[in-house]
C-alpha cells in the first residue's frame, strides 16, 4: 500500500449503512486515544470501548465493556453483546515491560525466563488470537470491515538488525503471522475485510517509557497524533492490502 493512499473511497453501500467500532484495550494510551479520535469523526453510530477496569470520562456515544485479555469467557461475552456487526474492530492491547510481573525485554539470550516469555506471548499473541476467534464471524459479510491489532516493526524477522528484545519480538512476529492467516481464511467467506497489523511507532506512553528517553521529539509520537496517523491508514487499507504489516505513514512493512 502506498503512504497513506487517500484516494480510496467506500463503496455506496457503506456510506448507507451503520458504522460500528470495537475498541479492546481502551484503557491504554493509543486505546484510549482511538476511542477519542473515533467518537470525534461522528461517523460511527455505535462506538464500544473495551478493558479489564471500569472506564471513566469517555466521550458523548460511547459504550464501555470489561473483558479479560487471557478470560476467553470474557472475551466471548463482550462480542456477543454487541446489538450490530462491527465495520471496525481494534486491538490496542499488548505489553512489553511490566514491573509487577517481573517483565523486561531481554537484552541476551541469557536473559530469557520461560515464564516471562510465556506471559509476554499470552498477552501479545494469544489474547488478539482469542479476540479474532470470537469477532471475526460477526464481521459483515457484504460490505467493507477492518479488523487491526497493533503490532510493531521489532515484530519484523527480515527487518531484525539487533537481536535482543527476544519474546516481545518473538510475540509481535508471531501475531504477525496470525494476521497473514486469519485474512486468508477470512477472505474466503468475507471478501470486502481487511485485516492488519498496525506500527504505530514510537508513542509516549507508558509502554516506551523506558525506552524513549534521547529521542528526537519529532520521533516520539503523542497518543493522539499516532491514533489519528493509524485512523488514516485504516481508512485507506483495501481488500487487497489483507494480512499485512503496515507502519504509522501507510508503508507496507516486510514480515
Amino acid at each position: 500500500m502506498n503512504a497513506l493512499r487517500r484516494n480510496w473511497r467506500p463503496n455506496r453501500l457503506r456510506k448507507t449503512l451503520p458504522e460500528v467500532a470495537v475498541v479492546f484495550g481502551a484503557s491504554g494510551g493509543i486505546g484510549a486515544a482511538l476511542v477519542a479520535n473515533l467518537a470525534a469523526s461522528g461517523r460511527y453510530s455505535q462506538i464500544h470501548a473495551g478493558a479489564r477496569r471500569n472506564l471513566e470520562e469517555l466521550p458523548p456515544g460511547v459504550s464501555a465493556f470489561r473483558f479479560e485479555l487471557g478470560d476467553e469467557r470474557s472475551i466471548a461475552a463482550a462480542v456477543a453483546a454487541l446489538s450490530s456487526p462491527p465495520t471496525l474492530v481494534a486491538i490496542a492491547t499488548g505489553v512489553l515491560h511490566d514491573d509487577g510481573l517481573a517483565l523486561q525485554p531481554e537484552k541476551s539470550a541469557r536473559a530469557i525466563d520461560p515464564a516471562a516469555m510465556e506471559q509476554v506471548l499470552a498477552i501479545n499473541t494469544v489474547g488478539p488470537a482469542l479476540i479474532a476467534k470470537h469477532v471475526l464471524p460477526h464481521l459483515p459479510r457484504e460490505r467493507r470491515a477492518v479488523f487491526a491489532a497493533l503490532s510493531a516493526k521489532v515484530g519484523s524477522i527480515s527487518d531484525n538488525r539487533l537481536g535482543g528484545w527476544h519474546s516481545y519480538r518473538a510475540s509481535k512476529a508471531a501475531l504477525n503471522m496470525l494476521i497473514k492467516t486469519f485474512a486468508i481464511e477470512l477472505s474466503r467467506t468475507h471478501p470486502l475485510a481487511v485485516v492488519a497489523a498496525l506500527h504505530p511507532g514510537t508513542v509516549a506512553s507508558a509502554l516506551s517509557a523506558p525506552f524513549s528517553r534521547g529521542m528526537a521529539p519529532d520521533a516520539l509520537f503523542a497518543a493522539e497524533r499516532a491514533a489519528a496517523q493509524l485512523m488514516d491508514v485504516i481508512e485507506g487499507l483495501e481488500p487487497r492490502d489483507s494480512g499485512g504489516l503496515f507502519s504509522w505513514d501507510g508503508s507496507r512493512l516486510p514480515y
